[in-house]
């Protein structure tokens, strides 16, 4: 899934305050999205150009809901200045908790804490009891973090669109929640992994993490955006070379192979779509007109499953640091490509998938 330009059909750059709308589409992965974080952080500082949607998943939901709210107190500025907060929160409610790395792994200079004993407590405990008898009080540590981070109500009113996705857990099928839809409770949703939180409950439906429907869903950037440039900040990687032969390798790669299901069947449904809409309606000229990018790194891909429970603000901090310097990557070889082209080759996802 090489990123490269690709021709697409030319349509007018939509713009406001005279500044190129962008969207945005976030992955999920516990504390991996702190390089999320810093791919936001630079393009927040990034003159011309405002975002008019986001798409995210987990952790790409809450720092889609983090940025949305600080968009509408403070602008590109407030929004930043949030998102450091409720990082640095984040990693402050963590500093009691067991889940810290092994002697061995600081000694190493590695973030894993695959030889820390309480995640490999958790690990085999995740295996034997649900969170219904390990959690019987359902506690969520960032239920305080998002109350003291997120104005609920001003996202409601946010210039951002925001479409948050968890999966229905009687159907299987994902729900997008809007701005004005958008509560704690269904940002938990989002990332809610069953083997260690109980479902949430919404509208008397109950819901697991948007990962297993939509990760993140783009579509409705698509439909309900002026935007028509969707830049995806990808952090599960798609393709790990050789086998994993233990027992934890298989069951991250299960995991990322899994979550990035859904995204690389929808990414496929988007490349046939354009391939065959009719510009000469409206539906169809949106699909038409979109525009494909990413931003990714290969820093993440030899953090480990284990990693996603780190939250020592020295490993965020590094995070941070590897996504803004994606992003200025990025900025660095595809900036003039906004507003003009994709950058990246989604129809080579219909060869590969024999589409």
């Amino acid at each position: 899934m090489a990123d490269e330009s690709v021709d697409a059909r030319p349509s007018p750059a939509p713009r406001r305050d005279g500044r190129l709308l962008i969207d945005l589409a976030l992955q999920g992965g516990g504390a991996h999205g702190a390089f999320t974080w810093g791919v936001l952080d630079r393009l927040l500082e990034e003159d011309g150009l405002a975002i008019d949607g986001i798409s995210g998943t987990s952790a790409g939901a809450m720092n889609g809901a983090v940025l949305a709210d600080g968009w509408a107190e403070g602008g590109p500025e407030g929004a930043r200045a949030a998102l450091e907060r409720f990082w640095r929160r984040t990693s402050e409610a963590a500093m009691l908790s067991p889940l810290r790395r092994g002697p061995l792994d600081i000694l190493m200079g590695r973030w894993t804490l695959d030889s820390s004993p309480a995640f490999v407590a958790l690990d085999l405990a995740a295996r034997l009891f649900s969170p219904y008898d390990a959690n019987p009080l359902g506690f969520n540590p960032l239920l305080g973090i998002l109350n003291a981070t997120v104005d609920f109500g001003r996202l409601a009113r946010s210039p951002v669109k925001l479409f948050v996705t968890a999966t229905s857990v009687r159907t299987g099928q994902g729900r997008i929640f809007r701005n004005a839809e958008v509560t704690p409770d269904v940002l938990l949703a989002s990332a809610c992994l069953p083997s260690l939180f109980q479902a949430v409950e919404i509208d008397g439906e109950a819901y697991w993490d948007g990962g297993f429907s939509g990760n993140p869903t783009i579509t409705p950037l698509v439909r309900e955006c002026a935007s028509r440039d969707v830049i995806l900040v990808q952090i599960n990687p798609v393709e790990r070379p050789g086998v994993p032969n233990t027992a934890r390798e298989i069951v991250n790669r299960v995991n990322e192979v899994s979550f990035n299901a859904t995204l690389l069947k929808e990414l496929r449904m988007i490349a046939v779509l354009r391939r065959v809409a009719d510009p000469g309606n409206s539906e169809g000229a949106r699909w038409a007109a979109m525009r494909l990018h990413r931003i990714t790194t290969a820093a993440v891909n030899d953090l480990g499953y284990s990693s996603k429970l780190n939250a020592e603000w020295a490993f965020l901090r590094f995070l941070h640091d590897e996504g803004r310097r994606a992003a200025d990557a990025f900025l660095r070889h595809h900036r003039q490509n906004l507003g003009q082209r994709s950058s990246l080759d989604i129809d080579a996802l219909l060869e590969a998938g024999g589409g």
